[in-house]
């Protein structure tokens, strides 16, 4: 009888996920939660929340200036300042979904926030008493927006980061989760969806840039907030109708709580011990796990390739001589119970540590597509806009790249990668930090482009004789498109290729934060942005020059001369990325030949 139960548990543990439970939170079931179907529900959700968020942050900088009244500079700076607060607060939806909540409940609550920051901007924008006062056809200079009015506009816009940042620091993570990681399918499927998952992050800025732009240039803001209120409230209700397919990866408790222990055991460990010795003699995974101890003559490569294979049991790890100054933490009597790390927690911290350079190293690349949304916009802006009888808005521009992204992501995913799977004989075909270097690359050709463009259009504005004047320049704002494009390919390489790097190399517990420093090297990129438009103006402007980014309109600044620093400044950074990425061992499944 006994034996009869202990089939029928066995064949129950068989039947469910480890780990993960349903909507009812009850243990979640193979065959009837997650895969490609769950995932499906992820995908058009993007669609709707991308939407949401591009359809203004792509214009944003021409509301600032022409509604809010504030110069060029103050807009550009606000814009990068509000899309940065974005994407670092993805951080802490990260941290929550790996903490405390499922990433379907941050989903959802995030959802919410943003939803109420549209609802404050879409009233705002109806209601003249709460816009700064027109000043079209007046001699007197316009007045900027201030008091109560700048309040609910940063309110708003504040909001609006915060759900944003909440969404995506879950949602990807939420989709990656729905497929299992210990078969070569579902690795498969889980590397399609990051591919798909950037495809309909275009999607819905497809309809943001040309759609939506046009309604708010045409009929007013207010359209453009409405369409983004009822967008991301669309998102929620889609989301939850996929709810009994989802499998929700159950907290594992605070990742930075292991990542401080472990660093503050091994330096107060460090310091108290009176042992010159490195041995470590904690060895098991948990308390109740037997030791396992190094062998005298395993190599380091040997140790690492036996980690890889026990990376999905639930088995001891070895320890290994990278980073070694973290070995102390995994004594076998530490100063205190509070600091007892097992190797596991050690390893786990290691990892997390290898990957920041190489998310340090992704900051420039995502400072040059701050230039999107800022100067290039306003570059544009200058320039004919018009495609035969259409005219169209400057915002706009980033058709383009979403169109060549949404072209080029299938491609990639059908053509290129199964051709480089049985070139190289691997799982991957194209490992991650491939990926992630050639968008690298392609953000200097973008700068280069930028720096050329931005030539021509100076020299036609001088040959005409309207530097000085609000003319519309007689060259086609098709140039500009150039750069969009490179930087595009870039964006599509290099994101798809974070969001699968930090998802698959992190360890289970941490993947939801490690996942949302794909997006924190986005924020930290517009944050650069405006840092370096201000060192730029502050040291070109000494000694009674003036500064590049700075003038009574965008042609008496010395752009031309700033997108060649950018392309010095990612050509260096590319050679930085170089010396992390070439020394970086994976540790994921399917990575190894």
């Amino acid at each position: 009888m006994n034996h009869l139960r202990e089939v029928e548990e066995e064949q129950r543990e068989l039947e469910t996920w480890k780990g993960y439970a349903d909507w009812r939170n009850r243990a979640a079931v193979k065959g009837r939660h997650g895969g490609m179907i769950a995932a499906s529900f992820v995908l058009v959700v993007e669609i709707l929340e991308n939407l949401a968020y591009l359809a203004n942050a792509s214009n944003l900088v021409m509301y600032m200036k022409e509604y809010m009244h504030l110069s060029p500079s103050r807009s550009a700076n606000d814009v990068t300042n509000f899309m940065g607060t974005s994407f670092l607060l993805a951080l802490l939806g990260g941290f929550f979904s790996d903490a405390f909540f499922s990433s379907s409940f941050i989903f959802l609550l995030s959802a919410s926030i943003e939803l109420l920051g549209l609802i404050l901007l879409t009233v705002q924008a109806r209601t003249p008493s709460l816009m700064p006062p027109s000043c079209q056809g007046t001699a007197e200079p316009c007045e900027p927006v201030g008091g109560l009015k700048a309040a609910t506009l940063f309110v708003g816009l504040y909001l609006v980061a915060l759900g944003v940042g909440g969404i995506k620091g879950s949602l990807p993570s939420h989709g990656a989760e729905q497929f299992d990681e210990t078969a070569p399918k579902g690795r498969r499927q889980r590397s399609t969806f990051f591919n798909y998952f950037v495809f309909c992050l275009s999607c819905g800025a497809l309809v943001a840039v040309t759609l939506v732009v046009w309604l708010e240039d045409n009929k007013g803001w207010e359209w453009g907030f409405g369409v983004s209120t009822i967008s991301i409230f669309v998102s929620i209700l889609v989301f939850l109708s996929g709810s009994r397919f989802y499998r929700n990866k159950i907290p594992f408790g605070s990742p930075l709580t292991t990542i401080l222990k472990v660093l503050c055991a091994a330096a107060v460990n460090t310091c108290t011990s009176k042992s010159s010795s490195n041995a470590i003699v904690n060895l098991a995974v948990s308390p109740s796990n037997h030791c396992v101890s190094k062998g005298k003559d395993q190599s380091e490569e040997e140790i690492e390739k036996t980690n890889r294979h026990r990376h999905l049991e639930a088995s001891p790890v070895l320890i290994t001589n990278s980073l070694r100054c973290l070995n102390r933490a995994a004594e076998e009597k530490p100063v205190h119970t509070s600091l007892e790390c097992t190797v596991e927690q050690v390893e786990d911290v290691k990892i997390v540590l290898k990957m920041l350079p190489i998310f340090a190293c992704t900051i420039m690349l995502n400072c040059c597509l701050a230039q999107l949304s800022t100067f290039s916009v306003q570059q544009a802006a200058t320039m004919n806009t018009k495609l035969g009888k259409l005219k169209v808005p400057p915002a706009s521009l980033p058709v383009f790249p979403v169109v060549f992204i949404m072209i080029l992501a299938p491609v990639y995913d059908h053509l290129i990668i199964p051709f480089a799977r049985r070139v190289t004989k691997s799982e991957m075909g194209v490992t991650h930090l491939q990926r992630i270097g050639i968008g690298l690359v392609l953000s200097i050709l973008a700068m280069a482009v930028a720096a050329v463009v931005e030539i021509k259009r100076k020299r036609v504005a001088t040959d005409m004789g309207l530097l000085g004047s609000q003319e519309t320049l007689p060259i086609s704002f098709l140039w500009v498109a150039f750069q969009y494009l490179f930087l595009g390919s870039a964006d599509l390489f290099t994101l798809a290729g974070l969001l699968e790097f930090f998802f698959t190399e992190a360890p289970s517990s941490m993947r939801s934060l490690a996942t949302s420093l794909s997006w924190a090297s986005l924020a930290m990129g517009y944050y650069l942005s405006s840092v370096v438009v201000s060192v730029v103006n502050s040291v070109s402007g000494r000694s009674r020059h003036e500064p590049w980014l700075e003038g009574e309109s965008l042609n008496h600044y010395k752009l031309d001369r700033f997108y060649w620093l950018m392309c010095v400044l990612s050509a260096a950074n590319f050679l930085h990325y170089l010396f992390w990425a070439m020394r970086y061992k994976y540790r994921s499944t399917g990575v190894i030949s």
